[in-house]
């Protein structure tokens, strides 16, 4: 098994123009693209950890890689 990486874009509830990007690692044993749909339940912990956030988008990729802009 391997590490992959989420980027998440959270934006503020209080104020919607107010966005971040997160970065979840976890141990993942699949492709980015299997990644993109597996996303979810851990996107889904994050924002309950954080109820102040709202996920609007997300990518993976693999961790150490110059990150893209999503």
């Amino acid at each position: 098994m391997g590490m992959i990486e989420i980027i998440l874009t959270v934006c503020a509830i209080a104020n919607p123009a107010n966005c971040e990007e997160k970065y979840l690692q976890f141990t993942f044993d699949g492709s980015i693209q299997q990644c993109m749909m597996a996303a979810q339940p851990y996107i889904a912990e994050w924002i309950g950890n954080h109820p102040e956030w709202m996920a609007k988008k997300w990518s993976c990729d693999y961790p150490g890689h110059e990150k893209r802009r999503i």
